[in-house]
């Protein structure tokens, strides 16, 4: 099981990982088993991915020992429509093209079997979007960077974050398990144009001009997770909590107005994630479970900030912290065969008048439908795959400039989503 898993790690440093299949910028749930639950599995450990993305502690109520890896498939649906009245009528809409994005995951969980110790490790992606609209002449917000328009020109993002989660749960008792995991992360963020970033007037024509913001590397950064699991009869509930990954600064490589070379550096955070859950098992081949989660992104850096500093540059994302709930239920037709329905909602973390600064963030969604199947394909081998449909969702304000909104302007990001997540697991 081991050297399996070496093998499918080596596989995902191929991969990348993105889109808004998520709770603003965090997953709503991770591999097909959690995925087609609604992500609901802070106290319902169906599989390991699921425990170890959710809850350390429910480790321990894995019936045996695993080792599960797959990717999910993710396409979004994204268009931004916009409108001037100011310095001339022009209004448009344009479709983005950010294509079939592949969200890996592997995970193990081992147990001998007269120890109250569960060991497991997890490289999960666990949050990212990307983003691309090409630029436009008749679209205001994709026209060129002033003076040739009123815009920011193509618009191009993405963010991809990758978490290695060694993790430990202790059974206390036969129905009390806690669990501790250090989280190692590794994030790349992409922005063109960057502003986050000061626009320079490096030609000295009068007109600032935002850089671009490609190329950078995976930054490093770090946290922990915390969690606890009871059994009671046949109700299960669940508490963890995810402490914000902080990170090194990120780096940009970008250029001014000439051409000459500049490094822009942000700090940028993931949000602290605090969830509880209950499940019921006491109906003869059915399991239900329902999450509740609160995301800080109004405190994580980078993301909670609104405005524009006295240098042009955008102080922060304007992000809200929100509140998200999962509910899943799964039901075994077979010895070998199980379904599961799932529904999972948040609250939308961009308000109305922070569109035109999100345009590149398709973090909107809030209505996902999930469904999927497990099936035993031979000895000890199950195949998992689940369907989640995001409906889509719209967000509409005010051109926003660094000083202020434009008047008779108006921004509109529309996005949805489907997505496939196929895995295996392997159990012993």
């Amino acid at each position: 099981m081991s050297r399996l898993l070496i093998h499918v790690i080596a596989v995902m440093f191929g991969l990348g990982m993105s889109d808004s299949f998520a709770q603003g910028l965090a997953l709503n749930g991770v591999g097909p088993v959690n995925q087609s639950m609604g992500g609901a599995g802070v106290a319902a450990p169906l599989d390991v991915v699921g425990a170890i993305h959710w809850n350390p502690a429910a480790l321990s109520g894995l019936q045996q020992p695993e080792v599960a890896f797959g990717a999910t498939l993710a396409l979004t649906s994204q268009q931004v429509t916009s409108e001037i009245e100011f310095p001339f009528a022009l209004s448009g809409s344009t479709r983005g093209e950010p294509g079939a994005s592949p969200i890996p995951y592997a995970a193990l969980a081992y147990r001998d079997a007269d120890s109250a110790i569960t060991y497991g490790i997890g490289i999960l992606g666990v949050g990212g979007f990307r983003s691309n609209y090409p630029a436009s002449q008749s679209n205001p917000v994709l026209t060129p960077q002033p003076p040739l328009g009123v815009g920011v020109g193509a618009i191009a993002s993405e963010a991809e974050i990758l978490q290695f989660v060694p993790t430990v749960s202790y059974a206390v008792t036969e129905s009390l398990a806690i669990g501790f995991a250090p989280t190692i992360s590794m994030a790349r963020i992409n922005a063109d144009p960057l502003l986050l970033a000061a626009p320079d007037d490096a030609d000295g024509d009068g007109n600032f001009t935002y850089p671009y913001g490609r190329g950078s590397r995976h930054h490093w950064g770090g946290g922990f997770q915390l969690g606890a699991y009871h059994i009671r009869d046949d109700w299960h509930y669940g508490v963890s909590f995810k402490s914000p990954q902080w990170f090194e600064s990120f780096r940009f490589k970008t250029a001014d107005e000439l051409g000459r070379p500049q490094t822009v550096s942000l700090n940028l955070e993931y949000p602290t994630i605090v969830s509880i859950g209950t499940a019921y098992s006491g109906v003869e081949d059915l399991v239900m479970a329902v999450d509740l989660r609160y995301l800080t992104y109004q405190e994580a850096a980078g993301l909670g900030n609104s405005g524009f500093r006295p240098d042009g540059s955008v102080a922060g994302l304007g992000w809200e912290s929100i509140f998200a709930l999962a509910a899943g239920v799964q039901a075994r037709l077979t010895e070998s065969t199980y379904i599961r329905f799932g529904y999972a909602f948040n609250e939308n973390p961009i308000p109305n008048s922070q569109t035109s600064v999100n345009v590149g963030s398709p973090v909107i969604l809030q209505h996902f439908f999930n469904v999927g199947a497990s099936v035993h394909v031979r000895e000890g081998w199950i195949l998992s795959m689940a369907y989640t449909h995001g409906f889509e969702n719209s967000i509409e304000g005010p051109i926003q400039t660094p000083l202020g909104a434009l008047p008779g302007s108006s921004v509109r990001s529309d996005v949805s989503l489907n997505g496939l997540t196929v895995g295996f697991t392997m159990r012993r």
